[in-house]
């Protein structure tokens, strides 16, 4: 039987990082992803499809593009992850202010399917809080959004020994 250890092992300020971060938070992912698909499937939805489902119903009609950087994805991914819920009548692309671009909306059946899996999701969330602890969570939470920050800021195109 596993047992939850009570603290989490901090690392000193002058401890380096050991290990590969990517296989670290693709671990970390995956694992949370297969934690909420089991409880959001119940409403027949992988996370992922419930996620695209919120943030079109949050941010849209919303261009495919601005849909991707939103979600931090790439354009490829957010079109194959789009494809099963216009199948479903959940979501519609179709024309933008002009003849090129597109705009990606959520349809009244989707807005149904998300409310009726919102009780899913949220009692996902609220299992995962239980079981990692209200304090880490929030803790995980600030510590990836500052990653995402620096992250997405521009790098610097000088070198400090080139100043």
């Amino acid at each position: 039987m596993k047992t939850k250890s009570s603290s989490v092992k901090a690392s000193s300020p002058h401890t380096a990082p050991s290990g590969c971060s990517a296989k670290k938070l693709r671990q970390l992912s995956r694992r949370v992803s297969q934690h909420f698909d089991a409880i959001v499937a119940h409403a027949g939805l992988k996370t992922t499809q419930y996620s695209l489902l919120s943030q079109t119903q949050t941010l849209g009609p919303i261009r495919p593009g601005d849909l991707a950087h939103a979600m931090e994805m790439d354009a490829s991914t957010l079109t194959r992850n789009l494809q099963p819920l216009v199948a479903q009548g959940w979501v519609s692309v179709g024309p933008g202010e002009d003849g090129r671009s597109r705009l990606v909306s959520i349809t009244a059946q989707g807005r149904e399917k998300r409310a009726l899996s919102q009780r899913e999701w949220k009692r996902a969330q609220l299992a995962f809080n239980e079981r990692v602890g209200e304090d880490l969570v929030s803790r995980l939470h600030a510590v990836i959004d500052e990653c995402l920050e620096r992250m997405n800021e521009e790098p610097e195109t000088e070198s400090a020994e080139a100043a």
